[in-house]
């Protein structure tokens, strides 16, 4: 319906009877079509943290009272009336910001610059700001400290950071910037796209309204085989059902498939494949399981930036700070949905 109706927004439950919630808002949020139109999120989890990650405007935990709906609904009206959104640059280096300004464009997005920690809290002070880009080695006080003072404000909780940073993080630092940013992009070559996406689903822009310039580079960016193919993964996983069915599914993207029964396993596959691109790690395996399999992986300085995405068969509360604390870079419950799968897939490659 969201692809045939194009509605100006929509209310989601995350309760369904057919497929979770969050799986019909990664599909919204992976379709360039759906991209761009902002999701409130309705539920009875307490997960409002990755609810507004995945892109989603807001989030209301039930029992939802009628006053509430009724401020969400005329929130969402001023949102989507509102034709130019705002966002906040914050990087002390001139160029960079000016850099960042040519990038996104600023036909329907009005950039603002600060280039201090302090400028940045007066500026959120005294406008109102749908995302906000920071650099992390700031002059006054590290990017951590600002994102710590402006938790302190209610108003600004919710506001999407894009931590935009050309420092080598420590493994703490990344748990604790995925825990505060709603992303984390390391400059490279190839990351000016990645910031402009980023930017572009949390400020809910339209991509076919988008500059020529900035459309081609995000139709280049989601097109999956260009990104995929010839790339090389590691499945690691203790049922050959499973293996099958994952090998089926990356070589349709023409991915080379290299697979593991266990973490003993994985980790000769890697000493043999050293050019191997991203893991698929279960985290259910008997003997050695994926937790430790992958901080046995991430004690080799050379797989220290190798993309692991952990597969857990049971989603609980907790799980994906466990998997990014015992090092994996992201995390996907089972049953794997395909396209979510993909995505996460596309993303971590291009990083």
């Amino acid at each position: 319906m969201a692809r045939e109706h194009k509605p100006d927004a929509i209310t989601l439950d995350l309760g369904l009877p057919d497929m979770e919630g969050w799986k019909v808002l990664d599909r919204l949020k992976d379709d360039p079509n759906t991209r761009h139109i902002p999701v409130q999120i309705i539920t009875a989890e307490e997960e409002r943290e990755r609810g507004l990650k995945q892109g989603a405007l807001a989030f209301f935990t039930k029992p939802v009272q009628k006053e509430t709906l009724d401020d969400a609904f005329a929130d969402i009206k001023q949102y989507i009336e509102r034709q130019v959104k705002n966002l906040l640059v914050v990087e002390d280096d001139e160029v960079q910001r000016k850099s960042i300004g040519e990038l996104i464009g600023e036909t329907d997005v009005q950039i603002t610059g600060a280039s201090t920690a302090q400028e940045a809290l007066e500026a959120l002070k005294n406008g109102h700001f749908d995302c906000m880009v920071l650099d992390l080695g700031l002059p006054d006080m590290s990017g951590f400290q600002l994102m710590e003072e402006m938790k302190k404000d209610p108003a600004l909780r919710a506001l999407p950071v894009i931590v935009y940073t050309g420092r080598d993080l420590s493994k703490k630092e990344e748990t604790q910037l995925k825990r505060m940013a709603k992303t984390i992009i390391v400059k490279d070559v190839r990351s000016p796209e990645r910031l402009l996406d980023e930017t572009a689903l949390f400020l809910h822009r339209v991509q076919s309204k988008m500059p020529e310039p900035q459309r081609k580079m995000l139709e280049k960016l989601h097109k999956t085989d260009e990104l995929l193919g010839g790339r090389k993964v590691l499945v690691v996983d203790d049922d050959i059902r499973n293996i099958f069915a994952m090998t089926s599914l990356l070589e349709r993207h023409n991915m080379i498939v290299h697979s593991a029964e266990n973490g003993k396993d994985a980790i000769e596959v890697l000493h043999h494949h050293e050019d191997i691109d991203v893991v698929l790690m279960d985290i259910m395996m008997p003997e050695m399981d994926g937790y430790d399999t992958i901080h046995e992986i991430r004690k080799q300085p050379k797989f220290k930036q190798l993309p692991i995405l952990a597969l857990t068969a049971k989603a609980m509360k907790g799980d994906r700070e466990k998997c990014i604390e015992a090092g994996a870079s992201d995390y996907i419950a089972k049953p794997v949905d395909t396209d979510q799968l993909m995505s996460l897939l596309r993303i971590w490659l291009h990083r």
